[in-house]
């Protein structure tokens, strides 16, 4: 286990440090280079690993050696990173060009009211706001973000919601990026912000049918796991909030909030392979009732509209189906559900919003998701796409007596756009497009293409690139994916791809395996022993588009983030030369080493993601990939990483060991960036423009390694 590292006064960080006055312009900086400490990771079962770079963590984030280390390594970044400077004013120009600064959401009704949030120019954070029964009442601002966010290094609401006699607004306020929100609350009538302020909790929460009685997830002060559901009741001391539910099995998520109906509160327990929901009514929330107890590889979710629930689940159903269950039957068990929707083994059913007279049905089909609307007596359409790539899903609809479905549809040429459906005439409105300054989507172009991976298998890949293109095998590319946790990534406009596309590049979006895009087997067969099958994937599509003409070998860059950074860790290693930069955010590389300590935020609940290396068999494959354990003397592309000091999801350390160890055994001359922000979290700096900063510059990286101007 780890323990504090003691130093003595002359234990100082071995760092060469890029300082100006040591430089000559023709000179590059010298890298920093970590001390090397021995240190022995023990597997439960007797393995032994040496880690000459854990000294690196500490959970304290206080260590002035690894401080130091830390902050030598961006001073280096800024070296390097200079002669890119102009590149990079210019990409944030371009991009945040395409940003309408006064932009407004559309709004929702929702109890009376109509909710949106708004932009003002030059703001970094959007303004909360309500008007009464119209959008030609007064405004009333419920969260003034920029406001609240003065003085702060890191801002982010993670969730808020009105009570039911909306009068009071619940909150949860984070101002560090570690995830470990503190719960406030808002009297809508007077301004003022109440006393009760509880810390460490999730974003989620759930208010009773009293007004005064909010149901929150208490986290774990190490793992930062929800652990624990407390009902907190106004103007009462947080020490007196009473233990509603706790999750005693850490492999376990938990989650909470209200059915559509509004009629249930429900706590969400869950991990890849099970479920388990329990719900009480929000007029009496005091006994919480299971509506399936928790099976391995049984997995639900339940809603409740009008007098029934609609149940999404796996059960003989690996694509999923959609059953019910009347409120008198719930107590029967699953022997009580009956089939609204049967499993299909060509569509996959992804998600699912109950409205009084009809269902409106996220399905997975040929690598797109679409909208199916199934009335209540049996008949259905699909909302039509006119693009063969694209992204559609369901938007808020917070009322459930209407006819109108409202969803959202964009595509990697088409800019988010808000549309409403009716279920009974088949009529679609544009309520809003997105609007881009200064971009004209007729200039180019999405395709949907096929690569075959080396085992046979067909893997979609989307793509866009500007007209006029010649695919002749002479182009950059610029390939992303994700590809774990069953997350699929759809094709969705972005203001940066233009300043790509503009610049004669491809970009291409490759949906591996280890995603959900094909159905729930395309997941199973990038997880656990099958993991290796998302990285194989992610290479052959390289190899085919490079093969099909629309890029050069050794013109393409790579990006990834989180678990999309251990597919670029991996895919670094297994094919190199395949890459000319790579772009790694957040990266999940120390795979062993973190999936052996319970202590880390995720570690338990993602046995069944990548497996349990407490067990020989999962420890030898997970070993296999790990990127930070298969680096190898030799030469790599060049490689940008990024990671935030407080990142609750991949703990810092994880990239600088990785990239402290790949500098002792890279061969080549190609630049090897470590970007660190020293305030920010997993999803890097708060503010809607200073991710655009982020983005510049770890684009202008790429595109200086690929020779585009």
């Amino acid at each position: 286990m780890y323990r504090p590292l003691l130093f003595a006064a002359t234990a100082a960080l071995t760092i060469t440090a890029p300082l100006a006055a040591q430089q000559t312009p023709q000179t590059p900086p010298a890298p920093p280079v970590a001390a090397k400490k021995p240190h022995q990771v023990k597997a439960p079962f007797g393995a032994v690993r040496e880690d000459d770079y854990y000294w690196l963590r500490d959970d304290t984030r206080k260590n002035p050696e690894m401080l130091a280390y830390l902050k030598a390594e961006n001073a280096y970044a800024d070296a390097v990173m200079a002669p890119t400077k102009p590149m990079q004013e210019a990409l944030f120009k371009e991009i945040t060009g395409r940003i309408k600064q006064d932009d407004s959401s559309v709004p929702y009704l929702d109890n009376g009211y109509y909710y949106y949030t708004r932009y003002e120019v030059g703001g970094s954070y959007p303004i909360v706001a309500r008007r009464k029964g119209s959008m030609d009442a007064p405004e009333e601002i419920l969260l003034n973000q920029p406001e609240m966010a003065k003085g702060a290094n890191f801002f982010q609401i993670g969730g808020s919601g009105v009570s039911p006699d909306n009068r009071l607004l619940a909150y949860a306020e984070d101002k560090v990026g570690r995830r470990q929100f503190v719960l406030k609350v808002k009297d809508l009538t007077t301004g003022k912000t109440l006393e009760d302020a509880i810390p460490n909790v999730q974003a989620g929460f759930a208010w009773a049918g009293d007004n005064k009685t909010i149901f929150y997830i208490e986290k774990d002060p190490v793992t930062l796991l929800g652990k624990r559901v407390k009902a907190h009741v106004l103007g009462t001391p947080a020490t007196a909030d009473r233990l509603v539910y706790e999750e005693k099995d850490d492999t376990y998520s938990l989650g909470i909030g209200t059915t559509s109906s509004e009629k249930f509160i429900c706590i969400y327990s869950g991990k890849t392979v099970s479920d388990e929901q329990r719900c009480a009514p929000v007029a009496n929330p005091t006994s919480f009732a299971v509506i399936a107890p928790r099976e391995r590889d049984f997995l639900y979710g339940a809603d409740h509209v009008g007098d029934r629930w609609i149940i999404r689940t796996n059960w003989n159903a690996p694509n999923y189906r959609l059953m019910t269950v009347a409120d008198s039957a719930t107590g029967a068990g699953k022997a009580a559900w009956k089939d609204v929707v049967p499993h299909s083994a060509q569509v996959f059913i992804a998600g699912v919003q109950p409205f009084d007279n009809y269902l409106a049905i996220e399905e997975r089909s040929g690598g797109n998701k679409r909208l199916r609307l199934l009335d209540n007596d049996g008949s259905s359409r699909f909302v039509e796409a006119d693009e063969p790539a694209y992204s559609m899903g369901l938007s808020i609809n917070a009322e459930t007596a209407t006819d109108w479905v409202r969803y959202t549809y964009n595509s990697l040429t088409t800019p988010a756009t808000v549309i409403e459906a009716n279920m009974k005439t088949g009529e679609r409105r544009t309520l809003k497009v997105t609007p881009v300054p200064g971009y004209d989507a007729s200039k180019y172009v999405t395709e949907r293409l096929w690569a075959t991976a080396r085992d046979g298998t067909k893997v979609p890949v989307s793509l866009v690139y500007a007209k006029g293109f010649k695919k002749d095998g002479t182009a950059p590319l610029f390939q992303y994916a994700y590809g774990s946790y069953g997350y699929s990534t759809d094709p969705g406009f972005s203001p940066m791809l233009p300043s790509l596309l503009d610049r004669g590049m491809v970009y291409a979006i490759a949906h591996i395996r280890g995603g959900q895009e094909l159905g729930r087997a395309w997941y199973d067969q990038g997880r656990m022993f099958n993991k290796k099958n998302s990285f194989t994937d992610f290479i052959d599509v390289t190899r085919y588009l490079v093969d099909q003409g629309y890029a050069k070998k050794g013109r393409v860059a790579a990006m990834g983030g989180s678990a999309g950074g251990l597919l670029m860790g991996a895919v670094t290693n297994m094919a190199p030369q395949d890459y000319a930069a790579i772009v790694s955010l957040v990266p999940f590389v120390d795979v062993v080493t973190t999936m052996l300590d319970p202590t880390i935020p995720l570690t338990t609940g993602e046995y069944d993601e990548w497996g349990n290396p407490e067990t020989k068999a999962s420890y030898d494959y997970m070993l296999s990939y790990s990127p930070y354990d298969q680096l190898k003397r030799g030469a790599y592309p060049a490689i940008f990483v990024g990671t935030g000091l407080w990142d609750s999801q991949v703990q810092y350390y994880e990239p600088a060991k990785y990239v402290a160890k790949l500098r002792t055994l890279k061969t080549d001359s190609n630049p090897l960036i470590f970007r660190i922000n020293m305030e920010a979290g997993h999803g890097g700096k708060s503010g809607r423009f200073e991710r655009f900063k982020e983005q510049s510059e770890y684009l202008a990286f790429a595109l200086d390694q690929l020779k585009v101007k």
